[in-house]
């Protein structure tokens, strides 16, 4: 692996880096106190082909591969991580559509990628379901030339704003009939929670979400009847990658913020550069279409736990100032705990690990 960033990264990130600079970091503190979803913010980064970085420029993504994408994700989490989960599912959902979508689907990605749907939404946990997918209750029944889909999903990122949705359900009993289906939020039977109130990220979009009877078209499906579980996973494994990056911006904010302040940090920069690292192999071997699950785990893994004791370290150092909402820090605090959580908690990505290393003795 080539650990020097090329002409096509050092883009991407600056790119990333005026828009955080001259739109999503000064509205910070207005975004967070209203729980306002930052739609200016994301067109803006659609402007920039920043809500599809990875995805092919004939679908109106920048084409610039993996490591292009957390570069990116790593800035604009540091501006605002609510902004950056949000791009991250969007990068995400399309992604999925352009890997494993048939034309109709196909066509869908320009509307991501362009602003004109502000966001798309990854439909797969419940309320009962969270960390143990293969456990859902959602049900799609097939009724002639169409699917009926019933059932309720749980911490739907901007749920209430996405133009599309991801949607995993059971067609029949067992596990090998969980099937993913791309579904319009618009159509009848479907009803939206309020929206959560959450530690951190506010500007986030969470919501629960509704399915009664709701007719989707065959054309719905995305790609065959149980081929949703595989599809979910590896969603999942780039999905990871996504996530430890906006750890990283987060970790890379409160370090800023430490250092100006004149609070001793240097330690904690070597803990933050080493799951960089981390990040930056799962990118490349993704990027190089190599797997990449378990390195993702760890990336994913690494990275949030290390914002999570970073921003932590660093409040107990700056004192009673640590905890002033003007000061910045308790703010990633509340921001960081959550990538502990989504996009498979750290005990998740501690399962897979350790299987791994047991298949390896």
């Amino acid at each position: 692996m080539n650990f020097e960033l090329g002409s096509t990264h050092f883009d991407t990130r600056q790119r990333a880096q005026e828009l955080a600079d001259s739109m999503i970091r000064p509205n910070l503190r207005h975004r967070e106190a209203n729980h306002e979803f930052p739609l200016d913010a994301l067109a803006a980064l659609a402007s920039a082909g920043l809500m599809g970085v990875n995805v092919k420029p004939e679908y109106g993504g920048l084409g610039a591969g993996v490591i292009s994408y957390s570069e990116a994700v790593q800035v604009v989490a540091a501006a605002d991580p609510a902004v950056a989960v949000t791009m991250c599912v969007n990068n995400m959902v399309a992604e999925v559509l352009q890997q494993f979508g048939g034309p109709s689907h196909l066509e869908m990605i320009p509307k991501m990628t362009s602003g004109e749907w502000s966001s798309g939404s990854f439909c797969l946990s419940e309320p009962g379901s969270g960390s143990d997918a293969a456990a859902m209750q959602t049900r799609a029944e097939h009724r002639g030339d169409s699917f009926v889909l019933s059932g309720a999903k749980a911490w739907i990122t901007s749920g209430a704003y996405a133009g599309v949705f991801l949607v995993w359900a059971r067609v029949g009993d067992s596990k090998n009939t969980i099937s993913a289906f791309v579904v319009d939020p618009k159509l009848p039977g479907i009803t939206f929670g309020k929206p959560e109130e959450k530690m951190g990220q506010h500007a986030s979009n969470t919501v629960a979400l509704a399915f009664d009877e709701v007719v989707i078209p065959e054309s719905a499906l995305l790609g065959d009847v149980g081929d949703g579980f595989r599809v979910a996973m590896m969603a999942l494994d780039g999905g990871r990658v996504g996530i430890a990056s906006q750890a990283i911006g987060i970790a890379d904010e409160a370090l800023r913020l430490a250092a100006e302040a004149e609070i001793p940090c240097d330690d904690l920069f070597a803990e933050v550069e080493a799951a960089r690292v981390l990040v930056w192999r799962a990118a490349w071997m993704k990027e190089g279409k190599m797997p990449f699950t378990v390195e993702a785990s760890m990336a994913k893994l690494h990275a949030s736990e290390t914002a999570c004791r970073v921003c932590e370290t660093l409040v107990a150092r700056a004192g009673i100032r640590g905890l002033d909402p003007d000061f910045g820090l308790e703010k990633l605090v509340r921001d960081a705990r959550v990538t502990r959580i989504y996009e498979g908690t750290s005990e998740i990505q501690r399962i897979v690990i350790s299987r791994d290393v047991l298949r390896s003795l």
